[in-house]
């Protein structure tokens, strides 16, 4: 007995996901769109006309609204969030693009280049060219930044892939002053294409501010990796010891100290070591390099530090004046009177030894 052959039917399956275009639109059909209003209900001649409800009913359109999307033209994606900022910056939004604010968090660094650095270090991590830039302008602008989606694969023929290509625009500015400064991030160009064809995509100013908060927030990771690394360099650097020099006394001035360390450094050491000392900040000027200080009891600490000497140093209010020396790197500090008269130069000498040993001491970096 010959057995029939029962054939073998081979399911081919075809996956097929939506495109991007597909999931920024509502589902179902554009039906209501066309919807009419309906008439209300005739009463006939000495009947009570009922009482309607206005709880559903739909506002007349404003003017505002009139050119509003609807339909599948409606984004219906959630808008997306600007993640935490680096430190020393905050986010101004414009109608298209992002700007964000970057504060200096170092005197002695070039906040344009810090940024404009950032902004190319950035783009050739991700891999992403560069088509021009310019320090002067502060204009760097990117090449065709391209990401592609299969959204459509098929066992017959060639998948369908969905591609998204934009290029965007950096402008570095800062203020003459230096200390502050913004970069603006703008979206230049941008297509879609899908199964090779490109889409007519009309952007509106809440599409490419997505566009360029997602941007942002992939730079500001960026930046704020870096900005983090800087102050752990600089806390570091300030935590280091200082070596104080005494100077001694010519016929043009009095004896002072002279800090190996720049101006910056200086100062913020002072600010630790003056308190350490006995002397209380009373006010404090950085821009003329001068700190306000006062010395209230000569005794418990002064005794405990000069033993039975005598310290020529009477209780009081004083200055400490902080100048850049001709030295590179070198910061002249000069003891003085309230009056902005020298102190005696034995005084000078005597506090130089504790000035000194605290000075030159390492401090733990927090």
């Amino acid at each position: 007995m010959i057995k029939k052959a029962t054939p073998v039917v081979l399911l081919l399956a075809v996956t097929a996901c939506s495109t991007p275009i597909e999931r920024r639109q509502v589902n179902g059909t554009e039906d209501y769109i066309n919807a009419s209003t309906q008439s209300l209900l005739t009463i006939p001649e000495g009947l009570d006309t009922p009482r309607y409800s206005e709880e559903y009913q739909v506002p007349e359109i404003g003017k505002q609204a009139q050119n509003s999307p609807v339909g599948k033209q409606l984004d219906i994606r959630p808008p997306l969030q600007v993640l935490p900022m680096a430190e020393g910056t905050r986010v101004e939004e414009g109608s298209d693009n992002i700007k964000i604010v970057v504060e200096s968090i170092d005197n002695q660094t070039n906040l344009k280049q810090e940024i404009y650095d950032d902004v190319v270090a950035y783009l050739n991590k991700k891999s992403i060219a560069i088509r021009s830039q310019d320090f002067d302008s502060g204009v760097v602008e990117t090449d065709w930044i391209e990401t592609s989606e299969v959204v459509e694969t098929s066992l017959w023929g060639s998948d369908k892939e969905y591609v998204l290509r934009q290029r965007y625009m950096f402008t570095v500015d800062v203020k003459p002053h230096g200390r502050t400064g913004d970069l603006k991030i703008d979206l230049i160009e941008h297509e879609e294409v899908f199964d090779e064809e490109i889409q007519q995509i009309l952007l509106t100013s809440d599409d490419k501010r997505r566009y360029t908060i997602d941007m942002l927030n992939n730079a500001i990771a960026y930046v704020s990796v870096n900005r983090e690394k800087a102050l752990r360099e600089a806390r570091i650097k300030r935590s280091l010891g200082i070596q104080l020099e005494l100077v001694n006394p010519t016929e043009d001035e009095g004896a002072y100290w002279m800090a190996h360390a720049p101006f910056e450094n200086a100062w913020d050491r002072l600010r630790i070591v003056l308190p350490e000392m006995g002397f209380e900040i009373i006010d404090m000027d950085k821009s003329k390099g001068l700190y306000y200080i006062s010395l209230d009891d000569s005794g418990g600490f002064w005794s405990s530090l000069w033993g039975d000497d005598a310290l020529e140093l009477d209780k009081g209010n004083y200055r400490l004046v902080l100048e850049e020396a001709n030295e590179t790197d070198k910061t002249k500090l000069m003891f003085r009177t309230v009056d902005n008269e020298p102190v005696d130069d034995g005084a000078v000498v005597e506090v130089y030894d504790k000035l000194a040993e605290l000075m030159e001491e390492d401090r733990k970096v927090r």
